[in-house]
């Protein structure tokens, strides 16, 4: 489980990083690092504000509507990083970043769903196989049974003297 503090801490450390190197960057490549760092810290914290958001504990409440005012200024910021892309001719490049992301998002999602779906499968194929156990324990009880029970008519007979 992720920590919402902690995402949080991170998306508002990781939004600060990001102004003070876009102030001094000479160039929109030197800043690849640091938003790289942004946009983990947002992913971090979107995982965590959904934890949050589910646990529905009111002080996790809090702590969901800061992620969420922090993703919010990260939004902000992802508009002025493409507004310096564009101010420097390289928005061509931003949207290749952007349809990058896109599709490595749709791969991931892609991932958790097959994730999920093997998953299932296994728990399908471990009630199927628990099913077949039980029903081989009842199946043997059973025959037991039945044997047991001519096993005594046998006797009942053989001290009866049944059929003689």
């Amino acid at each position: 489980m992720i920590d919402p503090i902690t995402a949080l801490e991170g998306l508002q450390s990781a939004i600060s990083v990001v102004r003070k190197a876009a102030k001094v960057a000479n160039d929109l490549g030197g800043l690849a690092g640091v938003v790289g760092k942004l946009f983990d810290a947002r992913s971090q914290a979107t995982k965590a504000m959904v934890e949050a958001k589910r646990s529905g504990n009111k002080s996790n409440f809090s702590v969901a509507m800061q992620i969420e005012n922090a993703l919010m200024e990260t939004a902000k910021l992802e508009n002025q990083l493409q507004l310096l892309y564009m101010q420097t001719g390289n928005i061509d490049v931003w949207n290749k970043i952007k349809a990058r992301a896109a599709e490595m998002d749709r791969d991931d999602a892609i991932a958790a769903r097959k994730v999920k779906e093997e998953e299932k499968r296994l728990k399908e194929e471990e009630q199927e196989q628990m099913m077949w156990a039980v029903a081989i324990v009842i199946i043997v009880m059973f025959v037991g049974a039945i044997g047991w029970g001519i096993g005594e008519i046998t006797d009942l007979c053989a001290r009866s003297r049944c059929g003689r």
